[in-house]
């Protein structure tokens, strides 16, 4: 079974099962679920619609605006695009909530449908809780032909986005200009083909592009990992390359190579970014998921802010963004959210920025690195069997480890004094993702081994 229902949406892989998988027929029920909750919550019948480059993305797209235009909406199609377009596209349309055909870091055979609100926001757990209520029920009622909903093209949306990134007051765009950096980026395959390299010419960069036909045939597993972007770190060596860009199919995460070949490290992208806008700031307050390491925590106390810990999840990092007015946050895994630009992930307003940062402090990839506290992160998965309770494995790990510091308000996390684990069930894939982080590499990976150990160990406490 490879269909997940959450409470963003839902995620598969395409074809085969209905109901066991991403089928044409699953896409169509979920959306008219999704039409139906929005209508009885009084929303504006408008939505906004875009794709990544997979190779489903068009056949899902076409049965995503037809459906919503059968159950009376208004249908704006952005064509390919990036989940942060989409996301800054409702509120530019007044729309009533936005849809993003997208599996992120999935493989190809994945695609899902990512909602949000009018705010161009994920939906909340309670909204989405209440969405997949309507799923499958006669609550789902269609238009009758003198009520039934517009379609509409619109492609020059991404360009709106890249001025706006150009616009943003701490994007020095003359000072990157000046320095006229050296770029290879990999694009994936994906939308990040007519998103990065239009932003980087403005810049002043000299773009080279690897794997930017956008196709949805992705070159490599699309996560961007250093043991997947061997490609990427050969080719800035050989172009003596300033840096090297990578994304994900939709381009809301964001990694740098260095000068070097060398992973920046996906951890370090938003720890950089923070640095200069507390820097340019004088200080404030950030989010990051639990998974994230501990440098932007120390990066934040270094400018007299507070740092503050969320659940994974954009939608929860974004909740607890607003609550403590934090100037920055993100997700380790290289989403950065710049809530005064917009509430989501968005790795062109985090280009943007590191090379404003970059230009400024006048140093190669691998000395700017040097400056930031330094630790060393795994990350690691267990592939979860039929049956397998994982609540149950949790909760044994922590009475196990009970008298260290331990939070579960998202699966479970264990602080040791110079370390830290944390274990969740993924929202995305049927695994639980091990994140482990100490000072060396040898002690993260120990770290993992003998909880990985503890977990599934037989024997009872």
């Amino acid at each position: 079974m490879s269909l997940i229902k959450s409470i963003s949406g839902i995620r598969g892989t395409v074809g085969k099962t209905p109901g066991d998988n991403l089928t044409p027929q699953d896409v169509v029920e979920c959306t008219a679920a999704f039409a139906a909750w929005l209508k009885d919550k009084g929303a504006r019948q408008k939505v906004i619609l875009g794709r990544d480059g997979r190779i489903s993305g068009k056949m899902y797209s076409a049965l995503v605006a037809n459906t919503l235009v059968a159950m009376g909406f208004d249908v704006v199609d952005l064509g390919l695009s990036t989940t942060p377009t989409v996301e800054m596209a409702v509120p530019a349309y007044q729309a009533g909530a936005g849809i993003i055909l997208t599996a992120s870091h999935n493989p190809k055979h994945w695609n899902a449908l990512k909602l949000l609100n009018s705010a161009g926001e994920f939906i909340s757990a309670k909204d989405g809780q209440e969405f997949l209520d309507y799923i499958g029920t006669d609550r789902v009622q269609y238009a009758e032909v003198e009520e039934l909903g517009n379609y509409d093209r619109e492609k020059g949306f991404i360009k709106k986005h890249i001025a706006a990134v150009l616009d943003y007051p701490m994007v020095d765009v003359e000072a990157v200009k000046a320095k006229r950096f050296k770029v290879v980026v990999d694009c994936i395959n994906s939308t990040g083909a007519i998103s990065v390299p239009p932003l980087l010419e403005k810049l002043g960069c000299e773009c080279i592009i690897i794997n930017g036909k956008v196709d949805g045939n992705f070159a490599h597993n699309p996560e961007p990992l250093a043991h997947h972007l061997t490609e990427l770190s050969e080719r800035v060596l050989r172009e003596k390359a300033d840096l090297g860009i990578s994304i994900d199919p939709d381009v809301d995460r964001l990694a740098f190579v260095c000068e070097d070949g060398v992973m920046f490290g996906e951890e370090y992208t938003l720890v950089a970014i923070a640095d200069y806008m507390l820097d340019k700031n004088g200080g404030g307050n950030t989010v990051s998921n639990l998974s994230s390491t501990r440098a932007l925590r120390k990066v934040t106390e270094k400018y007299g802010g507070t740092y503050h810990a969320a659940p994974v999840g954009e939608v929860n990092v974004v909740t607890k963004m607003k609550k403590v007015n934090a100037l920055i946050g993100g997700e380790g895994n290289g989403g950065v959210i710049v809530p005064d630009f917009h509430y989501g992930r968005d790795a062109l307003i985090g280009i943007g920025l590191f090379l404003s940062l970059l230009a400024e402090r006048g140093l190669s990839m691998t000395k700017l690195k040097a400056t930031f506290p330094h630790f060393e992160m795994v990350k690691d998965k267990i592939q979860l069997e039929e049956g397998m309770d994982v609540d149950a494995l949790l909760e044994r790990l922590y009475h196990l480890n009970k008298h260290e510091e331990c939070l579960t308000i998202d699966g479970l996390k264990i602080d040791f004094p110079d370390s830290w684990i944390h274990l969740r069930k993924s929202n995305t894939e049927p695994i639980l993702r091990v994140y482990a982080e100490a000072n060396d590499l040898a002690t993260a990976k120990k770290l993992v081994e003998e909880m990985t150990k503890q977990l599934l160990q037989k024997d009872k406490i």
